[in-house]
Formats: structure tokens, sequence, C-alpha cells
């Protein structure tokens, strides 16, 4: 028999921009109920005052392993920061927590290292560069594109405070569209003169890819193909956080019903 109990969700980052928008859509959503918080910059924090439904005994604390074995949630929701996500996610997944993670910063041996840790401990997780449906979507569409064009750039805007540079979604639309070309690089054209350091940003796979930090974007991103004659782009752009919630509960729903690690959400839209 399917339990009809509601799905037992702990929130990483909760005091944070997107940890309170997830704070919310899951104490909202049908099936779900957050059952802890956690985040160091928001210790004592009540999550009534952050979402007006939620257990009004409920604080945000800060030790990790102390909340999961206070509260015994079955998936971890993390989007805190690269450099103490791996430790988060050991932590849970020691304690046989699936996760969920939007944090980005992964390098590919840290992937390899999850997955690893997934396989041992015999609990899975979900780690994604992007949780909205229409980034996933744009990088379905690069992808495809990938395969007519001889040059390609990657221009990803975000707000101030995001810590990482290029962005996750950035580094993961390039690797789909390297994939997509089995290994041909796409063509570099050089720049004789360069007056000032990184003007043509930085490269992966034969793609420049800039990056705009400034106040006024939450995360957008554009890929631009060209060829003689023609430039196609391919654009996505965030007004709101709320974008990325419809994915991120998706990835709750469907994480305990997985093994191993799912990078990306593609395979599960």
């Amino acid at each position: 028999m399917v339990s009809m109990d509601p799905i037992r969700v702990l929130v990483s980052g909760a005091a944070g921009r997107m940890g309170q928008y997830v704070v919310n859509a899951v104490q909202s959503a049908p099936g779900m109920q957050v059952v802890a918080a956690v985040d160091p910059a928001g210790i004592g924090k009540r999550l009534i005052d952050i979402c007006d439904t939620c257990d009004e005994t409920l604080v945000i604390g800060g030790h990790l392993t102390a909340a999961i074995e206070d509260t015994a949630p079955q998936v971890m929701v993390d989007f805190t920061r690269p450099e103490i996500v791996m430790g988060n996610i050991e932590t849970a997944l020691n304690h046989k927590v699936a996760c969920v993670v939007g944090t980005t910063g992964f390098s590919e041996t840290d992937i390899k290292l999850v997955q690893r840790m997934c396989e041992k401990k015999g609990a899975p997780a979900i780690i994604a560069s992007n949780f909205s449906i229409g980034a996933n979507l744009m990088m379905r569409f690069a992808a495809e594109a990938a395969r007519q064009f001889e040059y390609a750039d990657i221009i990803e805007r975000h707000h101030e405070g995001k810590a990482d540079a290029p962005s996750g979604t950035a580094l993961t639309t390039a690797q789909l569209m390297a994939a997509a070309r089995e290994g041909d690089s796409f063509e570099t054209v050089p720049t004789p003169v360069s007056k000032l350091d990184g003007a043509r940003g930085g490269s992966t796979h034969g793609i420049q890819v800039h990056s705009v930090r400034m106040k006024g974007y939450v995360a957008d991103q554009e890929v631009v193909f060209g060829a003689a004659g023609e430039t196609l782009t391919i654009e996505h752009r965030t007004t709101s956080r709320e974008c990325f919630m419809p994915g991120v509960l998706l990835a709750v729903r469907k994480v305990l019903s997985l093994e191993g690690l799912t990078y990306g959400i593609d395979s599960i839209l």
C-alpha cells in the first residue's frame, strides 16, 4: 500500500532568498511538509515568520546532523553555498536522507564523489544547476542547435550575490552542447589584440562564456550561435525565483523513487 503520509522535508539554507521560497513552496504543496530548517545565518528565526502556514514551534537551527536526528526527514533540499554543500550532502546521505540540491559550483570530481556516496549509502540524490522548466528547455534547445552551428557564445546574467562564475547553468549548457557535437569542438575566432584581460570571456569546448553580476537580474541566459550570414539566439529570462519551485517540488516527489545520483532534472520532466 502506498503511504499517504506527507513527504518530510528539511530545508538547508532556509534563511537565504532561495531557501525562503523553498520553505513556502514545500509547505504549500500537497503531500509535503517542512519538518526542519537549517541555516547558520538564521539560527533561532521562526519559520512562521518566513511561511505563515509553517508550524509555529519550528525555528531555524544551525546544526544539520542534530536537525536530521531530531526530525527524521526523508528529503533534504539544499540551496546553500559551494564551500559547504558537499559536507551537507555527505551528512544527509549518511543518515539515509535523500537529497535535492540546487547549490551550484560542483566540479566533475565532486559529482563523481556524490555518485559514489549515493551508491555506498543506498540513498538517492538529484543535483541540478537549474530547476526552472524554461531553463531546462533552453538547454535542450541549445544542444539541438549545437549540431548545426560552428560558433557559439553563452552570456549569463545573475544577481550581485551569486557566489560562483560562470553559473552552473552556463557550464551545464556548454557540456550538453559539446556532447551533442560528439567531441567536435566549436570553432573560436581569435582576437589578435586584447585590450582588457578576459574581454572575450572564459572558454570551454570552444564556447566563450561571459558572466554578468549586478542588481536587477535574477538568473538570465543567452546562447548565441553563428554561421555565415546568420545568428540564432536562444534566451531564457527569469523575473522571480518562483520559476524554480515547480522543478524543486517535482524533484522532491521523484527523488525517493530513484537510485543513485541523478544530475539535472531533464530526465524527470
